[in-house]
């Protein structure tokens, strides 16, 4: 009852206020103890908007940008923000579409389509636009309203994408945010006012824009922007493609599943990446002079299965490839440095033994028999087991390991001996034209479901090291990508369908009172917009074999 007192309890204080008081003003009363703005605050497992109000006595956790589910929420309000400016300055029927395609140097890329020029005169319209909507502190609204009327709101204003999208969707009633009159769906929490959002700016880029943003690492500032010009032309490449199936957005492959195309999309998919395959197998045999493949990415994206196809197509090609993983050259794990945490870095290049590496890199380049090591991660030891080999005219070394785009690790290797390639899910199917899908979110979910399967880890667990591995990709992984001769997106386009009842029954299995409970449900979010599809038509080479199961190469 409005007026009744309550308890907040953040931390170790405690503030009294009559229900009905929003988490706002408490925000407002702890901010002296937080170094980054209060965006949202986590009561029991819930998280809340700061608009919503304290109905009882709680105790709660406060969310800033440092956090992740805190720069989420900064990222689609400064998204609401820009789209307002956007509109404002372009005039919406001047304007065919709008899209946020995805992530590019820790930016957003986005493209604008209509009656007008996108040049450095508009996108500094809209930067101005943006920063005048955050001087006047607008609300930004929350609706709660019913599925039907958002898809004749959503059809009016011109946006298909999110029409398509409401038609799958369960649940009766749609939550809807509008800012001083700009009306969106965006799956995720907003800030209470457009005065929160402080810190952005807008570049010019290919053909489109970016939305820069700060990370979680310094939520205050705008990081330098440096985009993989390679990685970026792939995903350009991939979003064109999908525009012209049509099966860019969530909704578009819900209705070629509901109507009974999933089969022949399936076949289609996996014909596209083995042609791509064979391809990339061609350009090395032409090579002559080319002994070793370095094959690097980031965690899930493939590279086990990507490695045996690359090496079945050059066996195809009168080549003998071999197999060599990185990873049997870890220093034996009293040897291993550990990180600012204490804890052991795996994912660094101190990790692995780079000496013997090279070494017996340089043997086999000469034409000498080498014993290749193993290493036992149950021990923590490397051991030798026999496996002898030895290189002539037509053997080629296919090597996969995080660390094969970083010459510190193949030194010994003349340039003109190795063909790198980069490897990463880079999925560019959105969920509609202003919710974009992270290649992230994609890939945990395969690490998710492999790891549960493989080695039996938990989805909780996966979900508590992820930071981590993200932390070293950024570290050892991504600053090398230019480096590559060749990016090869491993997305497919239906691969979330697949892998969505095996993670959803892992997901589950996370407690509410954990860490992870937040991120869990934000998956399952994310999940419910796609319909199923069963695995039974996947072929054994497929790829999503290697986190599924059912893989030909034992997997």
């Amino acid at each position: 009852m409005t007026g009744e007192l309550c308890t907040v309890t953040v931390g170790k204080e405690q503030i009294c206020c009559p229900a009905g008081t929003k988490f706002q003003e408490i925000a407002e009363q702890m901010q002296k103890n937080y170094s980054h703005r209060i965006l949202l605050v986590k009561c029991g497992p819930a998280l809340r908007e700061l608009s919503k109000t304290v109905e009882e006595s709680c105790t709660v956790e406060m969310i800033t940008a440092a956090d992740k589910p805190g720069h989420q929420c900064y990222e689609r309000s400064a998204v609401l923000l820009m789209l307002k400016a956007f509109y404002d300055v372009v005039g919406r029927e001047h304007i065919d579409g709008l899209t946020i395609d995805y992530s590019v140097g820790r930016a957003l890329f986005c493209q604008a389509r209509g009656a007008f020029t996108l040049d450095q005169e508009l996108i500094n319209k809209v930067s101005t636009g943006m920063q005048r909507l955050v001087e006047l502190a607008l609300p930004i609204k929350k609706m709660n309203v019913p599925k039907a009327e958002a898809i004749r709101l959503f059809k009016k204003n011109g946006m298909r994408d999110k029409e398509r999208l409401f038609r799958f969707r369960r649940s009766s009633r749609v939550n809807i945010y509008s800012l001083a009159g700009f009306t969106d769906y965006f799956y995720g929490y907003m800030v209470p006012d457009s005065s929160y959002i402080h810190c952005f700016a807008l570049e010019l880029f290919g053909d489109g824009f970016v939305l820069r943003l700060p990370t979680m690492e310094n939520p205050d500032e705008l990081p330098i922007f440096t985009p993989s010009r390679k990685v970026f032309q792939e995903m350009h490449k991939t979003t064109e493609k999908l525009e012209k199936t049509g099966l860019n957005t969530v909704a578009s492959l819900n209705e070629a599943i509901a109507s009974g195309k999933t089969r022949e999309l399936l076949l289609c998919e996996e014909a596209l990446m083995e042609k791509r395959i064979g391809d990339i197998a061609q350009q090395i045999a032409e090579r002559r002079n080319l002994r070793f493949v370095m094959i690097a990415g980031p965690s899930s994206s493939g590279k086990t299965t990507f490695s045996k196809r690359l090496s079945t197509q050059l066996m195809a090609l009168g080549l003998r490839p071999h197999p060599i993983e990185v990873d049997n050259y870890f220093k034996n794990r009293e040897d291993t440095p550990r990180d600012a945490n204490g804890e052991y870095d795996f994912e660094s290049l101190g990790a692995m033994d780079v000496k013997k590496f090279n070494e017996d890199m340089s043997r086999l380049m000469q034409g000498e028999r080498v014993e290749l090591p193993r290493f036992n991660f149950t021990r923590g030891q490397r051991e030798y087991c026999g496996d002898f080999l030895q290189c002539g005219p037509e053997d080629i070394l296919v090597i996969e390991g995080i660390h094969c785009l970083n010459d510190l690790l193949s030194e010994a290797i003349p340039a003109e001996r190795k063909f790198r390639i980069y490897i990463s899910c880079l999925t560019q199917m959105n969920i509609d034209e202003h919710n974009r899908i992270p290649t992230t979110d994609a890939r945990l979910l395969r690490r998710m479901t492999r790891d549960a399967r493989i080695r039996g880890t938990s989805a909780q667990e996966t979900l508590h090291r992820w930071p981590s591995v993200v932390r070293g990709e950024h570290l050892n992984i991504f600053p090398f990508q230019d480096g590559a001769d060749l990016i090869f997106n491993s997305a497919l386009i239906y691969e979330t369908a697949v892998i969505k009842p095996y993670a959803e029954a892992l997901l589950y299995g996370i407690p509410e009172n954990s860490p992870e409970y937040p991120e869990a449900k934000r998956l399952l979010k994310f999940l419910e917009y796609f319909l199923t599809i069963p695995s039974d038509h996947i072929p054994a080479t497929s790829i999503i074999r290697e986190f599924v199961g059912g893989s030909c190469y034992g997997m």
